[in-house]
C-alpha cells in the first residue's frame, strides 16, 4: 500500500525500537522474525483506517506496532504449539533457538506491546486490543483442543477462527475511530471491515494449505494435515465424506497415523469434493462483506485502498 510510505517506515522503526533489550537472545531472535519478512497487513489496516478517518496525530503509528507486536508474538507462541519448523519459508524461532526461548521472547514482546498501547493515549484503544489479545488465546486453546476432532462442526472451526484470527484484525481496524474520535456507528463499520478481512485471510490460508503453494505462503504445504488440525476444506469434506473417507480422516487426522501418500490422498478427497473451492468461495464472500462496511465511509485515495487490501487477501490463492 504505496499510500502508506509515509507511516510503516515510522512503523518500522517503532518495532526495531521496542525489540531492542540489552539481553542478547531478545533483538537476535526479533531480527529474525522481522527478516522473515511478512506484508504487515494488520498496522496497514491501522495506519489506512486512521488516515482514512482523517487523523492527524501520531498515536496510530503506537497503535498499529502494538498490533504487530502483538501478531508477532502470537507467531511465536503458536510455532511452540504446533511444534512448526517453518515461518515464511526459513526456520522457524523455535526451532533454532529452542521452545522455552520463543515463550519468553513472545511474552517480552506481548509486554511491549501494551506498553506501546499505553503510549497512544487512548485507555479505549487499549481496552479494545487487550480483548483482542485475550480472544486470540481463547481461540488458540479451543483450536488445540479441536485436533484430530473429526466431529468438529463448519460453525465450531468458524467460530475458532473468528477468534484467533479475525479478532486482530478487527480491533487493528476498530482502534483508528477510537483514537480519532469518531462515531460509534464508523466504529462499528471498521470492526466490521477488519473481522471480515481476517476471517477472509483464514480461509484463504485453509485452502493453500492444501493446494501446493507453499512458496506463495512460505510455509509447508500440508502443514495443517500434518498437525492434525481441521480446517473448513476438512469440515466441509466430511459432511460430504463416503464411509472410507470417513475412515481416512479418522486415521490420518483423528489418530494420527499417516503414511507416505496420505498428504496427496487427502488433496484428492477435497478436490474431489470441490471443497477448496467453496473454501475460496465463502473467503472471497467475506472479502465482499469487508469491502461493503467501507460504504459508510466518504470514497476518497484510503478506502480505495483499504476496499483493494480486501481483494488482494483474496487474490493471493490464484
Amino acid at each position: 500500500m504505496a499510500l502508506a510510505g509515509d507511516d510503516m517506515p515510522r512503523v518500522e522503526a517503532l518495532l526495531s525500537e521496542r525489540m531492542a533489550s540489552p539481553v542478547e537472545l531478545i533483538p537476535e531472535l526479533a531480527a529474525w522474525l522481522v527478516k522473515a519478512g511478512g506484508k504487515r497487513i494488520r498496522p496497514l489496516i491501522t495506519i489506512a483506517s486512521a488516515r482514512m478517518l482523517g487523523y492527524e496525530g501520531e498515536g496510530h503509528l503506537a497503535l498499529a506496532g502494538a498490533v504487530e507486536l502483538i501478531h508477532t508474538a502470537t507467531l511465536l507462541h503458536d510455532d511452540v504449539v504446533d511444534e512448526s519448523e517453518l515461518r515464511r519459508g526459513k526456520a522457524s524461532a523455535n526451532h533454532i533457538w529452542g521452545n522455552p526461548q520463543s515463550v519468553l521472547v513472545g511474552d517480552f514482546l506481548f509486554a511491549q506491546a501494551f506498553m506501546l498501547m499505553v503510549d497512544s493515549g487512548s485507555l479505549d484503544a487499549l481496552h479494545v486490543l487487550s480483548r483482542a489479545a485475550a480472544i486470540i488465546a481463547e481461540g488458540e486453546v479451543r483450536q488445540l483442543a479441536m485436533v484430530g476432532d473429526v466431529a468438529v462442526s463448519r460453525q465450531s472451526y468458524m467460530e475458532v477462527i473468528d477468534a484467533k484470527t479475525a479478532a486482530l484484525f478487527a480491533a487493528a481496524a476498530q482502534v483508528s475511530p477510537i483514537l480519532a474520535g469518531r462515531p460509534k456507528a464508523e466504529e462499528d463499520a471498521l470492526h466490521t471491515y477488519g473481522r471480515e478481512l481476517g476471517l477472509a485471510f483464514q480461509l484463504v490460508d485453509d485452502a493453500l494449505d492444501y493446494g501446493g503453494l507453499a512458496a506463495l505462503l512460505g510455509k509447508n504445504t500440508g502443514d495443517d494435515f500434518r498437525e492434525g488440525k481441521i480446517t473448513l476444506p476438512v469440515t466441509l469434506a466430511l459432511e460430504a465424506a463416503s464411509a472410507d473417507e470417513q475412515a481416512f480422516w479418522a486415521r490420518t487426522l483423528g489418530a494420527k497415523n499417516q503414511t507416505d501418500g496420505d498428504l496427496d490422498e487427502a488433496i484428492a478427497i477435497l478436490k474431489r469434493h470441490g471443497v477448496l473451492d467453496e473454501t475460496l468461495a465463502q473467503a472471497r464472500a467475506r472479502a465482499a462483506n469487508a469491502q461493503s462496511a467501507l460504504g459508510v465511509f466518504p470514497r476518497n485515495e484510503w478506502t480505495d485502498a483499504l476496499s483493494a487490501l480486501a481483494e488482494f487477501v483474496v487474490d493471493r490463492a490464484y
